[in-house]
């Protein structure tokens, strides 16, 4: 019953949708970070929901830093996270307690944990609990910044439309890190949230498909076999709630090329060693190549939905029908960017502590 990201660097989680807090403990911290309270603001407010492409859930999140920062610098003890819950309705699932929502982890959590679970609004496994994981973001993130290291994910799919793929990785990521909305190209924004709004007029969901790019990053990070940066960032990529696929650089596209075209031929660029091509998505043996990290995922819809469900009473043992009430996002991709931001941020500063030493992070 392990809730603890990391080797290095450990990031653990704690709390249920509707009880009285959610939080996080980070360990094995840098000593010296900046704490920067707007910057944790800031990437919280793009956690939250925005208008009726969102749950009505409304949270202000204001988070409380209760240790391991003094005088707006990590200490380099544990830093302990508290996020109130307030905006909560509880009753609204009393009279499903016991109906599984289908491809929920309902059935799973009673499984697992007796039946002595949360069931409120899916209690430690809502996606609530994504938002100690912001939080945490808004710490490393800037530490890695100042290392020259960014990262910037965009929508690259909602439901049918897409958005244009990566070009000036700077200036996209740039772009993306200063809007709400988390697409290149301004045009599809009006068309993804028609798509979205058009599922949620149904009482139905959509998914779709995040995309990340990481720049900065020095060559040589990773460990072969069980440590790679793909197993690394996948392992905690996975834990991100609806979250079913992952692929690096050309990914499943692989399947369908030959060598000759997916090999990333070796050049020398300003003196540097460089790729012709980014296919393997700047990893090769699990270990950084200095080429941008790029990845993509896969979000499911959200199973929560309106529309009546078949499913099983799991204290009756017996076929019933879902009629779900509570409020639900009918898509959760353009909320997960940031948290996808924030958990690529933890995976890395985890691995360069690894890789360099607690100090390495801090130092100018």
């Amino acid at each position: 019953m392990k809730n603890t990201l990391g080797n290095n660097l450990t990031v653990t989680l704690f709390g249920e949708s509707h009880g009285d807090s959610i939080g996080a403990v980070i360990d094995g911290i840098t000593p010296g970070l900046t704490v920067d309270n707007e910057f944790i603001e800031k990437m919280l407010f793009l956690r939250r929901p925005h208008g009726k492409i969102s749950t009505p859930r409304s949270e202000a999140d204001p988070y409380k830093i209760v240790s391991g920062v003094f005088g707006g610098k990590t200490t380099g003890t544990p830093i302990c996270i508290i996020i109130p819950n307030g905006d909560t309705h509880s009753k609204d699932y009393e009279k499903t307690r016991y109906l599984a929502r289908p491809s929920h982890a309902d059935y799973t959590a009673n499984c697992k944990y007796h039946g002595f679970e949360d069931y409120r609004g899916g209690g430690h496994f809502s996606g609530r609990i994504t938002a100690p994981l912001v939080a945490v973001g808004g710490i490393l993130i800037p530490a890695l910044e100042k290392k020259g290291i960014k990262i910037g994910t965009h929508i690259k799919r909602c439901g049918n439309v897409s958005d244009r793929d990566f070009a000036d990785l700077t200036e996209d990521i740039e772009n993306l890190n200063n809007t709400d909305f988390a697409v290149l190209d301004r045009n599809v924004s009006a068309e993804m949230t028609e798509e979205i709004m058009q599922a949620r007029t149904v009482g139905d969901s959509v998914g779709g498909i995040l995309e990340t790019a990481v720049i900065g990053l020095p060559c040589g990070v990773g460990e072969p076999w069980f440590d790679t940066v793909e197993s690394l960032l996948s392992h905690a990529l996975f834990s991100i709630p609806a979250v079913k696929g992952v692929e690096f650089g050309a990914g499943f596209g692989f399947g369908s090329m030959r060598g000759s075209s997916a090999n990333d031929a070796f050049r020398i660029k300003d003196g540097k060693i460089i790729t012709e091509t980014n296919n393997s998505g700047g990893i090769n043996g699990g270990i950084t190549n200095g080429m941008p990290v790029i990845f993509r995922t896969a979000f499911r819809p959200t199973p929560t939905i309106s529309k009546p469900q078949n499913t099983v009473d799991i204290s009756k043992n017996e076929n019933a029908v879902l009629n779900a009430r509570g409020r639900h996002d009918p898509c959760i991709v353009h909320r997960a960017r940031v948290v996808q931001d924030s958990v690529t941020a933890i995976v890395l500063a985890d691995m360069l502590i690894g890789r360099y030493g607690t100090d390495w992070l801090g130092n100018k």
